[in-house]
């Protein structure tokens, strides 16, 4: 995954599991089901659990001091109705005790959908789409930045150059599931 190589602005990247089979199916229901996560069936919310507990155990070893999820623009917010990566920087927030801030990094461009671009197109798409916030205390030094998925690694990338001009020092990319396996 593009994430790990050099020159990336985040430490590493972390999936609970390969975008596939259970799991897409389980991460669109979270993402594309009216009302998001309240509209799950029980067996669809405890699968995702699941995947939340594997990242917590994955990053044991990769300690952070908070969590941001990777915002979506107002405009997307409001049409959603929801943020899928809030829902999961909060499970994973809780599970591992690390306080989660969705106040932190904002979206200051509305960006297309991701869907169906190839690398380049995806980098282009999200180039300065996020900034900190300003804010009466620094950022942590380590952070776990949380997506729903890690395609190529852009969208991460792209908020952890936000987040490293605001001050963080060490950022690593989360999701529930990668479309490859990093390294």
């Amino acid at each position: 995954m593009r994430c790990v190589a050099r020159g990336s602005p985040l430490a590493g990247c972390h999936a609970a599991a390969l975008y596939g089979g259970h799991p897409a199916t389980w991460i669109q229901l979270l993402k594309y089901r009216e009302r998001g996560t309240l509209g799950l069936d029980p067996t669809a919310r405890g699968a995702l659990m699941e995947l939340v507990e594997a990242l917590a155990v994955v990053l044991s070893s990769t300690p952070a001091d908070l969590v941001i999820p990777v915002p979506l623009h107002p405009a997307r917010l409001r049409e959603r109705g929801f943020n899928p990566s809030t829902w999961i920087a909060r499970a994973l927030a809780h599970r591992a005790g690390v306080p989660v801030a969705t106040d932190r990094l904002i979206r200051v461009r509305d960006t297309p959908s991701q869907t169906g671009l190839g690398e380049r197109a995806r980098r282009r798409n999200v180039a300065r789409a996020f900034a900190c916030t300003p804010a009466s205390r620094p950022l942590p030094e380590r952070i776990w930045l949380i997506d729903d998925v890690i395609t190529t690694g852009s969208t991460l990338e792209s908020a952890a150059e936000a987040l490293l001009a605001g001050g963080a020092r060490r950022i690593t990319g989360v999701s529930l599931a990668a479309t490859r396996p990093a390294g």
